[in-house]
């Protein structure tokens, strides 16, 4: 059972989801901060208020007739609850309690008063809530038969008015922060649906596109945010772009090298199977069988190109490669190619251990194409070199023959792919050696060289040498 592929998310979603509850959530701690400092306000306005008829009703207490008398007109109380907008209560008492005028059952501040020192407290009166401000001072002069004491003043207040009032103003904050969390919330939605259009754009210009089209993406409008990463789309799509050229290259290069192949093999077939001489019959199988051996040998050549190729394209690390095993391990490889025309090879600057830096499955192709062009141009009998050299600035490998040489227009043409200079008109081949030399040595950052001073042949791979530390 295939796994099943994970949900995607919407980043419009997301964004939203992010971004709004925030905002409520930020103006919720706002709204209730506010309304804790607005009780505050409320509370330390009307307090005020409280203090001052406090002040004036113990403006008015008198003990000079040896009793505690206090002048209270009803006037004054009514203005109080008017300037409260509320019910009024007060209290004058003695703290020994053996005098007590007012509002009796208004109750007492638990703690004990500190004198001219006002508290406030809130209480149940009645059943009501209310607000109370009481204050103690000494008696001056003291009650009959007393040497000291103190009279308390307590005034209490509905607190139905002030908590009406901050009722009003927090329902007024209320319906104000509702009215700016939906239009903040409108605006944090349109600004989403704005700031990722360019991204639905893209969308729809890349769904557009034909199934062949890897040109780069061009949008300039997008965020710089996003602009990374349509750079890294870019350079995966020129990264397709380079494999499908090669791909279509290879087709190209297979149908303009196979498609005469094998038309001749299928020629020499038919001929072979209407041929009743055996002999001939016989002939013609073995010029199917060099027919193969040559479509083999193109194929072969081909892969390596596009091997060669993409490896070029590719960011693999240069590693330290020996030339000298490198070497001795071609020439193993095809002493029997040389053996069958009788020729001779020689391998010299062995001893200079000679280290390049380098791919070595790709210079092993390059060096084998190289072995293998000069016995296929030296003739019989011929001798063939390869060469080590070092110096300051460079490394170079050369393979050199006795063959026919090259023109000087044929060394201006070398290394295109299906090429072949006079000197291989008449033989096998498909042109694709030094094509793959070439490509391998712009994969190494060195340089093919062709010489040909009359007779013979020199091709010279120079590498740059290795840096020391």
């Amino acid at each position: 059972m295939a796994p099943a592929e994970p949900r995607s998310h919407s980043l419009r979603a997301l964004l939203l989801w992010m971004l709004i509850p925030a905002q409520v959530a930020v103006l919720s701690v706002a709204l209730w901060y506010s309304s804790h400092q607005l009780h505050n306000q409320i509370d330390l306005a009307y307090d005020r208020s409280l203090i001052g008829a406090l002040r004036a009703i113990d403006h008015n207490i008198a003990t000079e007739s040896g009793g505690l008398a206090v002048e209270l007109p009803y006037l004054m109380l009514e203005f109080f609850e008017l300037t409260a907008n509320n019910t009024v209560y007060y209290r004058i008492l003695t703290e020994d309690g053996l005098a007590d005028i007012g509002n009796q059952a208004l109750p007492l501040p638990e703690e004990r008063l500190k004198s001219d020192v006002p508290v406030f407290y809130d209480r149940d009166y009645l059943g009501t809530p209310i607000r109370i401000a009481a204050m103690a001072r000494r008696m001056t002069p003291p009650l009959y038969g007393q040497e000291q004491g103190r009279v308390i003043v307590m005034v209490g207040e509905d607190r139905s008015g002030r908590d009406g009032v901050i009722r009003d103003i927090m329902l007024r904050s209320i319906a104000r922060d509702v009215i700016e969390v939906l239009a903040s919330s409108g605006l944090i939605f349109l600004g989403v649906l704005i700031g990722l259009r360019p991204l639905t754009r893209l969308y729809r210009t890349l769904k557009g596109r034909k199934t062949d089209d890897l040109s780069p993406i061009l949008a300039p409008e997008l965020p710089r945010e996003v602009q990374p990463l349509v750079r890294a789309v870019n350079q995966h799509v020129a990264r397709h772009a380079r494999q499908a050229r090669r791909q279509r290259q290879f087709l190209d290069d297979a149908s303009h090298q196979l498609r005469t192949p094998l038309a001749v093999l299928n020629t020499q077939l038919d001929y072979a199977l209407r041929e009743p001489d055996p002999a001939e019959a016989r002939t013609a199988l073995l010029a199917m069988r060099q027919g193969l051996v040559q479509a083999q040998r193109a194929a072969a050549q081909m892969l390596a190109l596009a091997r060669a190729r993409e490896a070029d394209e590719q960011s693999d690390t240069l590693q330290p490669v020996a030339l000298t095993p490198l070497a001795q391990d071609v020439i193993r490889q095809i002493y029997n190619l040389a053996r069958q025309k009788q020729q001779s090879i020689a391998l010299e600057g062995a001893e200079l251990d000679a280290v390049v830096p380098g791919i070595e499955w790709l210079l092993r192709e390059a060096l084998v194409n190289l072995m293998d062009n000069a016995i296929k141009y030296t003739p019989a009998g011929g001798t063939i070199t390869l060469r080590i050299l070092r110096t300051s600035g460079q490394v170079s490998l050369s393979v050199q023959d006795t063959g026919p040489g090259m023109s000087d227009a044929d060394i201006g043409k070398a290394g295109r792919r299906f090429r072949r200079g006079q000197a291989g008109k008449h033989s096998h081949g498909a042109g694709l050696g030094l094509a793959i030399v070439h490509t391998i040595m712009q994969r190494h950052r060195g340089a093919l060289s062709i010489r040909s001073p009359g007779q013979g042949c020199e091709v010279t791979l120079v590498f740059p040498a290795p840096s020391t530390t």
